[in-house]
């Protein structure tokens, strides 16, 4: 049976079971809508198109299956930019279907003309401009495959109008085979031998977990390897949940903004099991002097990754959640008690913490009000800056992706409508964004999205009316000059919730901390605001400054 190009493309999502879209309409797109009115998915119309690729990607983070977002030519195509950027950096599934001018017209700065090929090659896993409706079908397959195999990532394919109108046979295919693109899964035998001897033979051993684990469904083979070898685990940001935090082994987060016992325990190791992990400079800092005493086993499904920024003694490539798994047959525990032992001494001595006041809201004080209310079972997504770093510090983890924020990318603007996405993913799960003041008016227009498909979205604004993590820095390092931090003058946002059918609720005082918090857990029908007014020069700690060590670790103002 012949079908038209758009027809193509609502039958090939229905083929890889996708349940929900999220997208905007345009004129080189107008074909597919067409056929979307029929649609058995769920489909998102987002306020901006940034809007919905971080809400397709903050529902691929939460849900393991892929995000899909469509588009149109021109704007509505680099609009999507940004949120093609965060999810590659993060290694986030994404099939992202971008309309473009006939082929008759591409070259001649035709009315919304852009080149998305070239301008989202850097940024994407990979892409498409479809130029024949023969190769329709099977494109859309291809994404889907690249998008979710060995390191996932964002596929971009490209299609121009008059492709979307021509007819042709459907024939969807089940398998792709692509010369060239062949991911490694099985970790090789000898080098997960040489793995095992050498852990078993380790004094002062740490796993460095990250978001691979997560992205591979790893987290049971990683309990179960803590569990036989009784090392103990830190996480990367994007790693937070791989490990439950509550876990007398866990180390929490490493890095910049981590636990000085976890950036001690990397220091000073004899041996990193780096696990889905790519060792950035948030985590290495001078990477000349990171873990200078350190072998490193780097497991990772992407070879690129491996040895990049730090040498590796034993790499071995493929899904980690398979490597795991064969390690676990056969390693056997270290002898390693003195330095549990000084590692537990150092987290007793050295949690996470701040100087609480009776007067003022500290920002610490309301995530741990969250934390405690939610009884940890939420998830958690965030805005970029000390909100990010905030929540990641005072609220503990216990499972994977419940913790979904923008790691690679920093992108602001991305908790809110990523936290939409979340929550379309986990309709059985309270969602939180835990935001800042500056953050959060990036993409406020999806509020109306949250309301319109009564999403009980908690939007937990920690107002200190700065753009905080810059003003930190400007305070530590730049003379406190707080050039264009200060952003004081602010809508309220009570009234702007009330403006898109939202509830909100501003918060002054400390005693009205709990009482909001369990208001708004009692909304089922509609997201909230909830505007917290904290101290507003308040700071994060402990800070490894860029480019420094562990040694250089300023622990808090008195530093």
């Amino acid at each position: 049976m012949k079908l038209k190009g758009a027809e193509i493309i609502i039958e090939a999502l229905k083929k890889e079971d996708v349940e929900v879209v999220f997208g905007y309409p345009g004129s080189a797109v107008i074909p597919i809508f067409h056929y979307i009115f029929d649609a058995p998915f769920k489909f998102i119309l987002p306020r901006h198109e940034q809007g919905a690729v971080h809400a397709a990607d903050g529902y691929a983070r939460a849900s393991g299956k892929p995000g899909v977002v469509i588009a149109t030519s021109g704007p509505g195509a680099t609009n999507l930019v940004t949120g093609i950027a965060t999810a590659n950096m993060d290694s986030i599934p994404l099939v992202i279907i971008t309309g473009q001018v006939a082929r008759a017209m591409i070259g001649n700065d035709a009315f919304q003309e852009v080149d998305v090929s070239g301008v989202t090659r850097p940024i994407s896993k990979h892409n498409y401009l479809v130029q024949n409706i023969s190769d329709l079908a099977k494109t859309i397959k291809e994404a889907f495959h690249i998008a979710t195999t060995g390191r996932p990532g964002p596929v971009v394919v490209d299609i121009p109008v008059d492709i979307t109108n021509e007819s042709y046979e459907f024939d969807y295919p089940e398998t792709v085979n692509l010369r060239g693109y062949k991911p490694t899964y099985s970790g090789h035998p000898n080098q997960i031998k040489k793995a095992c001897d050498i852990i078993a033979k380790s004094k002062r051993p740490v796993v460095y977990a990250g978001g691979g684990v997560v992205l591979a469904n790893a987290a049971a083979e990683l309990a179960e390897f803590a569990k036989k070898t009784n090392i103990p685990i830190t996480t990367t940001l994007l790693g937070i949940g791989a490990f439950p935090e509550t876990e007398k082994l866990s180390l929490k987060m490493l890095g910049m903004y981590g636990t000085y016992y976890a950036n001690q325990a990397i220091d000073k190791a004899d041996l990193i099991i780096a696990v889905g992990a790519r060792f950035d400079d948030r985590v290495t800092g001078k990477i000349d002097s990171f873990s200078s005493l350190s072998k490193v086993i780097h497991i990772d499904i992407d070879p690129s990754s491996v040895s990049k920024n730090i040498e590796a003694e034993i790499p071995i490539v493929g899904n980690c959640k398979n490597i795991l798994g064969e390690i676990n047959k056969i390693v056997k525990a270290p002898e390693i008690s003195e330095w549990l032992n000084k590692l537990m001494d150092l987290k007793e001595k050295y949690p996470f913490t701040y100087k609480d006041s009776d007067t003022l809201i500290k920002p610490q004080f309301v995530v741990e009000s969250i934390y405690r209310l939610t009884k940890g079972d939420a998830i958690i997504c965030t805005e970029v800056g000390q909100n990010q770093l905030w929540a990641a510090q005072f609220y503990e983890f216990t499972k994977p992706r419940t913790f979904i924020t923008s790691g690679g990318f920093g992108t602001m603007g991305y908790g809110f409508p990523a936290a939409i996405g979340a929550q379309l993913a986990r309709p059985d799960k309270r969602v939180i964004d835990i935001a800042g003041d500056g953050s959060i008016q990036m993409n406020i227009q999806e509020l109306i999205v949250a309301s319109e498909h009564k999403l009980p979205v908690i939007i937990a604004i920690l107002n200190n009316g700065f753009l905080g993590m810059v003003r930190q820095w400007q305070q530590m390092f730049w003379e406190k000059r707080y050039s264009h931090t200060d952003i004081g003058f602010a809508p309220d946002f009570v009234k702007l919730a009330d403006a898109y059918h939202a509830v909100g609720i501003k918060i002054t005082e400390k005693k009205e901390v709990e009482p909001a918090i369990t208001k708004a857990l009692s909304i089922t029908d509609r997201p909230i605001i909830l505007d917290f007014h904290v101290a507003r020069e308040e700071n994060v700690f402990p800070f490894v400054p860029a480019g420094k060590t562990v040694d250089d670790t300023i622990m808090g103002e008195e530093e």
